[in-house]
């Protein structure tokens, strides 16, 4: 952390990813805690040295340093203390404010296979999660779910005990077949019985080891029952609507949901959800080489590539549902599970880590989805072409959700601050606040701020160098009469934004 940085957190005040902590007598009790929840959660800064004062943040430094950097490394190193160590070397730096010396640690956010990162040598007792500016103990579903990411065992092909052939859907499993057979009529596979065909899809597997076999979670979440899916899976839920009217009274217009009239595994889902998420696209035919149209395009591509990583991307196990939204400006897929690899990668594409590559397998044999990390880059390629606002890929740290929204609002200038991270959150909420006209104090009064300075620099100055917001009066920022509102860009990104929250 520069000085520069701390200058401006000081002036803040903890939040997300900066916690200010007292070490007059050395190190603070909960700083294991806040390392865990830093770690589990989305990383951040630990600063040693300042203390809270009736609500503002005194500087008092630390006597020594040196001494008490050792002591963090003797804490942070010792399996009893804290499970593994997170940080490295480079990660603390000492930076001296006002003739005192502050211990400043970066604590990174832990990639899947090391969360939960715990204390005490107790992960459903001493993981730890950021919420705001506070720690708190995950719950431990949080925890387990954090357990199943951290496998390397593919979560979709344990065999489910008690369950047997007699859970699947008949029909669906039929309806795959004629799927498959239409798009590869002499694969071997077709000429097999139920059994040995589920056995050779990944549906039904034998484990030798352990001298079981039986139906796998995949072939389950392919073609299962109702009951026998909720049996498996007592949170199982798939949430489908479209959301197209204007009257603000109509929650939905259309809605496809776990309610005894259907069999509701995935292979059905999608192959109802498709044709309404892709009826209606006004996106120009494409042309083959020989110069004969195609029905499909690359939005078409693309919402298919969307709806498949959804469902093939999902932990199944979570409490939280699968949902996906279509409304006039905006496409919304939420599937339960953090992304398993960085942010920046996916949108860079070349690399997968698919949470359940059983199921990954079941769609792609009937020419769905893509393995070699270049499905998202359809989309991105399709919302280049149609010049629309480029997909967001958010995550939700507290509910341990992904969302992609894909926005079909065509702007020249195109919000890159949403992909690139230049839109901050403060940003966002006082795009979110800004209805009409509004005067400064009123937009201050909105958000829930009571320094000037603070909201001027965090929230109004970068809102207006975005090109988000305008001035009612330009030129004249210190008018009395002065008021702001929303430019065509902020009016899309709110519309984005407004999307998700209701999602």
């Amino acid at each position: 952390m520069t000085l520069n940085q701390l200058l401006d957190a000081l002036r803040l005040g903890e939040s997300q990813d900066i916690e200010f902590k007292a070490a007059e007598g050395g190190l603070p009790r909960s700083l294991c805690e806040t390392v865990s929840a830093f770690a589990n959660t989305d990383g951040g800064t630990l600063v040693l040295g300042v203390a809270e004062r009736d609500g503002v943040f005194a500087v008092e430094g630390v006597r020594k340093p040196e001494t008490l950097l050792k002591a963090f490394w003797d804490t942070h190193n010792n399996p009893q203390k804290l499970n593994l160590p997170v940080c490295r070397e480079s990660d603390t730096t000492v930076v001296t404010l006002e003739r005192h010396k502050l211990l400043c640690i970066h604590v990174p956010r832990a990639p899947r296979r090391q969360r939960p990162v715990f204390i005490n040598g107790n992960p459903l007792l001493g993981a730890y999660k950021r919420n705001h500016e506070g720690d708190y103990r995950c719950t431990e579903a949080e925890v387990r779910q954090m357990l199943r990411d951290a496998s390397d065992e593919a979560l979709d092909q344990q065999i489910l005990e008690g369950f047997g052939l007699n859970d699947l859907d008949e029909e669906s499993l039929a309806a795959y077949r004629n799927r498959f057979a239409s798009r590869d009529p002499d694969h071997p596979f077709l000429a097999l019985g139920n059994a040995e065909f589920l056995e050779s899809i990944g549906a039904f597997r034998r484990d030798r080891r352990a001298g079981a076999e039986g139906l796998t979670l995949a072939g389950l979440l392919m073609f299962g029952r109702e009951r026998s899916l909720l049996d498996a899976l007592p949170y199982y839920h798939l949430d489908y609507q479209e959301q197209l009217s204007a009257d603000p009274d109509a929650r939905w217009t259309y809605r496809l949901t776990v309610d005894g009239k259907w069999a509701p595994n995935l292979f059905n889902f999608y192959y109802r959800v498709f044709p309404r998420l892709v009826d209606g696209l006004d996106v120009p035919f494409r042309l083959d080489s020989m110069g004969t149209r195609l029905e499909e395009t690359h939005v078409h591509e693309a919402l298919r590539e969307a709806l498949v990583n959804t469902l093939v991307h999902a932990d199944h196990q979570s409490s939280r549902a699968i949902s996906v939204i279509k409304r006039p400006d905006v496409f919304i897929f939420a599937n339960p599970g953090r992304l398993r690899i960085p942010r920046e990668q996916l949108y860079q594409g070349g690399i997968t880590d698919a949470r359940n590559p059983n199921l990954q397998k079941l769609f792609q044999l009937l020419g769905l989805g893509e393995k070699a990390g270049s499905g998202f880059q359809k989309i991105l390629r399709a919302w280049h072409e149609q010049h629309w606002i480029q997909p967001l890929v958010t995550e939700d740290l507290m509910l341990e959700m992904t969302r992609t929204s894909l926005s079909v609002a065509t702007e020249v200038a195109e919000i890159t601050g949403e992909v690139t991270g230049e839109v901050t959150g403060e940003v966002s909420k006082l795009i979110l606040a800004c209805r009409g006209e509004l005067d400064r104090k009123a937009l201050q009064t909105a958000l829930g701020l009571k320094s000037e300075e603070n909201f001027r620099k965090l929230y109004l100055v970068p809102a207006l160098a975005a090109g988000l917001i305008e001035m009612s009066i330009p030129g004249k920022p210190t008018s009395r009469n002065q008021k702001y509102r929303l430019t065509a860009k902020g009016r899309t990104l709110q519309n984005i934004l407004t999307s998700q929250e209701n999602a």
